[in-house]
């Protein structure tokens, strides 16, 4: 949803305390928490969560089912009427992994986004991990190290961290659905299944204990849904006080091979939506705590919902400060990271990146903060594949772009990212269907004339190039002095005319 700059402003002067809502499409369940943090204290207002089983719904060919899709659909049809009239700066809905497996994402994402209303965006591992973490700083602070893991549907995290910043945080492909769906598929309790599963889990789990080994941290907490399920059943059994150990999960194990199947499984305070997930649930988390050294994992109050409320927060404080304000967005952090990872030329990033900023507003004028800061870090990072070759840099940029992991960003920004890397350069057919966006359109073709503007790597001034737009028709006018001091410039941007004119999406005409 690209919002006009004074719609974007009013939302943006919404009261600290107007509630903001967070969205977790998880793999076995979908929850809305709507919060408000007067004086900075989290406050929750409501909390809705539904059992909807989409990481079941992945058949053998990594496709989502239909009937898995409709669950997910239905759902956010009644997340969507609890939020009618929430401004969509203050909404932000994240999807987890198993839409980062399924190859059938975006035909989902696209009915799922008409459904709720407000878009989706699919994130990383690591980046789940990192708002996990966040959440359960925020709301259960500490200046101790600690480990915090989150059993999900289709992945576990981890994650290393002291006070509020995340050391460590990694993201492994083994959840409580998946568990279930391939050990104990027909519903049966076997000790052999069992001990199966847990080689599974602990196969998928072995190369992290160097990265979290006991000596890191001095205690362990479990967010979310599989702790929270199994921590309520040891209370209820009087078994602890909610707090996990191993010989607690033994006795939970031994109670299910006697029971013999999840159907006959009765224990207090198991309840019917974790049922069908609880033998896959058991079996990861006797393996962390046997294969990491935990002696007991303490149920923990925060959970990625929260994180990323606390992080829009950031995201909105961030915008309201306007340039020059105090960042506090995790994405400035993370194009800075990357920048210095791949030894990107600083200097030159700068100068395409204010070039292309100016010429961006001529041609946008109107454009959102969110998508100018989206080109300045598109040319901030546009030349890090020249850490691999010189030699088609743009589609070394890209690649990277697309697959790296950035706090903050999700896989649908980093790919839009990637997309203006691409294009940088070279021909425009390549992007043609991404084109049909023209906030991208207009953002591509700031940051090639950017490019070819600041070419020679030296000292430009950015104020030499002007634009004026007529719907597709922009002329470009250039100082007169360019055909006599900068002959490579010109001819470059003749090209530049010819390419466009090329691809018919529109016409670029020079003017001296």
């Amino acid at each position: 949803m690209n919002l006009p700059a004074a719609s974007r402003a009013a939302e943006l002067s919404v009261p600290a305390t107007a509630p903001l809502a967070a969205i977790d499409m998880g793999s076995n369940s979908f929850r809305l928490e709507i919060a408000h943090l007067p004086r900075g204290q989290y406050k929750r207002l409501e909390y809705l969560k539904e059992t909807v089983r989409l990481g079941a719904g992945l058949d053998s060919e990594g496709m989502l089912t239909e009937a898995a899709m409709q669950r997910g659909l239905d759902c956010l049809r009644r997340f969507a009427s609890r939020l009618e009239g929430f401004p969509a700066a203050r909404v932000r809905a994240v999807a987890t992994q198993t839409l980062r497996e399924a190859r059938n994402r975006n035909a989902f994402l696209a009915r799922a986004k008409e459904a709720l209303g407000y878009p989706i965006e699919v994130i990383s591992g690591r980046e789940e991990a990192r708002l996990i973490f966040a959440g359960v700083a925020r709301l259960q602070p500490s200046t101790m190290p600690r480990l915090v893991i989150d059993i999900g549907g289709r992945s576990t995290e981890m994650i290393l961290g002291r006070g509020r910043k995340p050391i460590t945080a990694e993201s492994f492909q083994v959840g409580s659905v998946s568990l279930s769906l391939r050990f104990f598929p027909d519903g049966q309790f076997t000790a052999e299944a069992f001990r199966a599963a847990q080689v599974a889990a602990g196969a998928e789990l072995e190369e992290a204990f160097a990265l979290f080994k006991p000596s890191m941290w001095q205690e362990a907490l479990g967010s979310s849904g599989t702790v929270g399920a199994v921590a309520q059943i040891l209370a209820a059994s009087g078994q602890t006080d909610g707090r996990i150990t191993p010989e607690a999960l033994r006795w939970c194990i031994e109670r299910a091979l006697e029971a013999g199947s999840m159907e006959q499984l009765n224990l207090p305070g198991l309840k019917e939506d974790r049922r069908a997930v609880v033998g896959g649930g058991l079996c990861i988390l006797y393996t962390l705590l046997t294969q990491f050294g935990i002696p007991e994992l303490l149920p923990a109050k925060g959970a990625l919902r929260q994180g990323v409320i606390f992080d829009l927060v950031e995201r909105l404080e961030t915008e309201s400060a306007g340039e020059g304000g105090t960042v506090l967005d995790m994405r400035e952090a993370s194009v800075a990271a990357l920048q210095k990872r791949f030894s990107v030329d600083l200097a030159q990033a700068g100068r395409v990146q204010e070039l292309a900023l100016r010429l961006y507003k001529q041609l946008a004028p109107r454009a959102s903060r969110a998508l100018q800061r989206e080109l300045a870090w598109a040319a901030a990072l546009h030349e890090i594949g020249m850490m691999v070759s010189h030699h088609d840099h743009h589609r070394h940029s890209a690649y990277l772009l697309s697959h790296v992991d950035a706090a903050g960003f999700s896989q649908d920004q980093l790919r839009r990212l990637a997309d203006l890397a691409l294009g940088q350069r070279g021909g425009l057919r390549k992007l043609e269907a991404q084109m049909s966006d023209e906030s991208l359109l207009w953002q591509l073709l700031s940051l090639r004339l950017a490019v070819i503007a600041c070419h020679a790597r030296g000292v430009t001034e950015p104020k030499a190039l002007t634009l004026r737009r007529n719907g597709r028709q922009i002329v470009l006018n250039l100082p007169k002095a360019l055909p006599d001091t900068q002959p490579r410039a010109l001819y470059l941007l003749q090209e530049e005319a010819q390419a466009w004119a090329r691809s018919e999406v529109l016409e670029l005409q020079l003017s001296a």
